[in-house]
């Protein structure tokens, strides 16, 4: 499908033989539910790949098979002990996947209060009144038996999954410590004498749930770059038909449907200006806050606010492929995506569980057999080595910071298109520059007027009055400069284009000739020694010249050339200072390359790069073990994109959708290259501060819990706030400036 805007199109969807397609997962308890699944749907027939992310709660699956692709995607899940459904990346489906998300919090928060109030009276006859009688173990037995069995069935319920599929997880262990606790207590209440310790499973059990109610909550703040953005939509439209205004729902415009704006509304989805004038706030997605101005022709995005005049436009892309839609589309595809860093995390997890196990089982052997104690001081050390091992927090580490990475750099204008992306920006060593329309605007300005006859405004109405007619880019960019300058310009007669010389005809009577040195000596027009060294010295400032002669002699000189964007020289000099080389590609001669790298103070040039050979540069610098990023405006700079470990596409304003970067900027500013970069390393800094406390905690709770200095139920709340720790680290991103 094109995508169309400022006259370029871009090909956003290709024809594939493999379904990308992403699911809702509910019921995962940890990183080894992640992997459960994983690994049953990459068994699954026609399967190309399935990533399963705990933070996201999502899976996204590449399917090579027939229609009934979704079904048995769903059903393998639920084989597994969890639910599946298809996630959309429309309005009513990002509505439906917040509601999930609320109802979660709300069942999570609605167990602990009631673990919390039965917990409470246990406590109280245990610990404080210490109260033994037989009346108060039954009290205590009844309580406890429905926080064991109603807000503790999950476990019980993943604990048999996670058996059913070989292999276990944090259900199993909490499963297996809790119902330790919980029987032997029932054993000394009913069958033998003994003491109980039905406080320990309640309150176990009622801290993880506290703890996966403040993960939820936290979860959800982590989420909240999708929220924003879908919060900017319109909901309604008001279209024109048969002459009448009528407002209907988003989801019914048409393509081609005439849509009214007033002063001070959301525009409601991408189209053309057909009538009227106005300033439009484009903040959302350019990130200037200075509104633009439109006229009848120009493009206009949805959710942009229209600030001045009212206007209509002729709608030319909808629903899910407006931009705002596919700037969601890539967040939500970043947000479910994996780093590689998480493969460390995943085969750590893999093995971690029953690795637990063992430890408590050993734990328990030794305290009872060598230590010669007691078998309710095995049992509790036990327990507590169970519990305290979850592995929650490692399974968070990665994902909750990929989530808040992502979301703080959709909020800037930079679109990562995964974690890959990401975290391979971290390493970058080297960064490539196309030059024509990265570097430099792609739009030739006149730079330079040199009169020798007459003012400056007089000699440029002369060329631009001879060049109006003209189609060279060069030309038009003179009579552009005419206009901004508002001078009145004639047609010329006799207009003659000499191929690869210049133009000449009439203009005010005379015969007027504009061109390089060709072109004058062509005509014998003699160039003086003074007006060859101007013309020289602009030439190597990399601008073309163009000599305005009339008759024999000479008028002036006009100079016009590629200008720099504003932003470029710092964005190189803040890349240098974090000791990335610089490099600049481009077709152009060396020495226009050579005035360019001198302005913005580049390290090295390649010039002269035929647009088939520009991969093959890229090729080149990694062979010097040099790990490269290459921005380019992801059209003429695919392959190198594609070469590059990390390929940085400008957008172009609304040009978001360039497959083949894996980084896409959507404010077209090269700062942004260099915000990417530093986002990057914040992102990695928080996954690994992430995964060394989360691998520190269990390394010290582990031997803590299993030398008896820990009870169960604060190993319980220990490993719950770890989990809540994690997330709230990660979130702490959003408050680090980006620069």
């Amino acid at each position: 499908m094109p995508f169309q805007f400022k006259g370029r199109s871009f090909n956003m969807t290709e024809e594939k033989k493999i379904d990308k397609k992403q699911y809702n997962i509910t019921g995962m308890h940890c990183a080894s539910c992640a992997l459960t699944i994983e690994n049953n749907l990459g068994r699954l027939k026609g399967v190309k790949s399935a990533n399963v992310n705990f933070a996201t709660q999502k899976a996204t699956v590449e399917y090579d098979g027939d229609d009934g692709g979704d079904q048995k995607i769903i059903q393998t899940v639920k084989e597994a002990g969890y639910e599946a459904s298809r996630a959309e990346a429309e309005d009513e489906a990002a509505d439906h996947n917040q509601k999930i998300r609320e109802q979660e919090i709300k069942k999570e928060r609605n167990l602990f209060i009631l673990s919390l109030v039965l917990s409470i009276p246990i406590l109280t006859l245990s610990m404080i009144l210490r109260d033994q009688s037989n009346a108060s173990k039954v009290i205590q037995s009844l309580l406890a038996g429905i926080v064991q069995f109603y807000a503790g069935w999950r476990f019980y319920r993943g604990m048999y999954y996670a058996a059913k599929n070989k292999t276990a997880n944090m259900d199993t262990l909490i499963a297996v410590g809790t119902s330790a606790a919980y029987f032997y207590s029932l054993a000394t209440t009913y069958i033998m004498a003994g003491e109980v310790f039905y406080e320990t499973a309640a309150l176990l059990i009622t801290f993880v749930i506290l703890g996966k109610w403040l993960e939820a909550r936290v979860k959800g703040k982590a989420g909240e770059a999708i929220k924003k953005l879908l919060g900017l939509q319109a909901k309604t439209a008001r279209i024109i038909k048969e002459g009448k205004e009528i407002d209907i729902p988003i989801k019914e415009v048409e393509i081609d449907d005439i849509v009214m704006v007033r002063p001070g509304e959301k525009i409601p989805v991408d189209g053309k200006l057909v009538e009227g004038y106005s300033s439009v706030d484009e903040s959302m997605i350019s990130g200037e806050s200075i509104p633009v101005e439109k006229k009848p022709g120009d493009f206009v995005v949805g959710a942009t606010i229209n600030k001045t005049g009212s206007f209509k436009f002729k709608t030319t892309k909808i629903g899910k492929d407006t931009v705002l839609a596919q700037i969601i589309k890539v967040v939500e595809d970043a947000q479910a995506s994996k780093a590689p860093i998480q493969k460390f995390a995943d085969a750590i997890s893999a093995y971690f569980v029953p690795t637990v196990v063992a430890i408590a089982l050993i734990t328990f052997i030794v305290w009872y057999f060598f230590v010669l104690s007691s078998f309710v001081a095995a049992l509790l050390a036990f327990t507590a080595v169970l519990v305290i091992a979850c592995p929650c927090a490692l399974g968070l580490a990665t994902p909750t910071a990929i989530i808040v990475g992502t979301g703080k750099g959709a909020e800037n204008g930079i679109l990562i298109k995964g974690g890959e992306a990401l975290e391979i920006a971290n390493k970058i060593q080297a960064v490539v520059f196309d030059k024509t329309g990265t570097l430099t605007k792609g739009e030739p300005e006149v730079t330079d007027l040199i009169s020798y006859s007459g003012s400056k405004q007089d000699l440029l109405k002369l060329a631009a009055s001879l060049e109006k007619n003209s189609e060279h880019p060069l030309a038009e960019s003179i009579v552009n400069q005419a206009k901004k300058d508002k001078l009145e310009l004639i047609d010329p007669t006799g207009f003659e284009a000499v191929a690869g010389h210049g133009v000449k005809g009439k203009v005010f009577g005379k015969n007027i000739f504009a061109g390089n040195e060709k072109m004058m000596a062509k005509f014998n027009i003699l160039i003086p020694g003074e007006i060859k060294e101007n013309k020289d010295k602009l030439e190597n400032e990399g601008k073309t010249v163009m000599i305005i002669a009339a008759d024999k002699n000479i008028l002036g000189l006009v100079a016009v050339a590629d200008t720099l964007k504003e932003n470029s020289k710092e964005a190189i000099q803040r890349l240098q200072k974090m000791k990335i080389k610089t490099i600049m590609m481009t077709g152009d001669n060396k020495r226009t390359a050579q005035a360019i790298a001198k302005q913005v103070g580049l390290e090295q040039i390649l010039a002269e790069v035929l647009p088939e050979d520009k991969a093959n540069e890229i090729k080149k610098l990694q062979q010097q073990g040099l790990k490269v990023a290459m921005v380019g405006d992801g059209i003429n700079d695919a392959p190198a994109l594609a070469q590059a470990e990390l390929g940085i596409a400008m957008g172009q304003g609304t040009d978001i959708a360039i497959e083949t970067g894996g980084i896409i900027l959507i404010k077209d500013d090269l700062r942004d290259v260099v915000k990417s970069i530093n986002l990057s390393r914040q992102t990695l800094n928080k996954i690994k501060q992430n995964m060394f406390w989360a691998l520190f905690y269990n390394s010290v709770g582990i031997p803590i819990a299993a030398f008896g200095l820990l009870r169960a139920e604060f190993a319980g709340l220990a490993m719950a706030l770890s989990s809540v720790s994690v997330v709230a680290n990660s979130l702490l991103l959003k408050r680090r400036k980006l620069k």
